[in-house]
């Protein structure tokens, strides 16, 4: 089985090209900055706190991600992992390792990324009723457990 699930950010703006066929196919490149769970030092003694993995998206999945990813956007993907290679302008062969989107959403709100275009404002949204400093619902006095719509 091949199967890719990550979750990470984009580090720049998808690159978007289409085919050359009769009915033109969307091919999206971008790149996810996902973070490890530890992390790890390389050769020259950093540390390394994220992978940066290449993924490629075609047909719907590159038209969305051309009209809605941008730099920064934290999303969660699916998909499998692709090898390849090909010899480059100097003679060298180069091997290729990218993931293949087959399904990719949102991880975040536009409010949590920064982005408020349009979307719902803080400052819109009604305040809690009877909320405590720690953001519940204080229990009305003079309930017994079978006024309370859970048990």
């Amino acid at each position: 089985m091949n199967k890719v699930i990550l979750m990470g950010r984009l580090t720049r703006d998808p690159e978007v090209r289409y085919s050359q066929a009769a009915e033109p196919l969307a091919i999206a490149r971008y790149t996810l900055a996902v973070d490890r769970r530890f992390q790890r030092r390389d050769n020259s003694g950093n540390e390394q706190t994220a992978d940066f993995i290449s993924c490629v998206a075609f047909g719907r999945n590159g038209e969305f991600a051309e009209k809605y990813l941008k730099q920064g956007t934290k999303i969660a993907i699916t998909g499998r992992i692709q090898t390849g290679s090909y010899t480059n302008k100097d003679g060298n062969k180069v091997y290729t390792t990218e993931v293949v989107v087959e399904e990719q959403e949102f991880a975040e709100s536009k409010n949590a990324s920064g982005n408020n275009g349009g979307g719902y404002q803080q400052e819109d949204r009604p305040a809690p009723g009877n909320a405590s400093a720690d953001g519940f619902m204080d229990i009305p006095t003079g309930l017994t457990g079978n006024d309370l719509p859970f048990k």
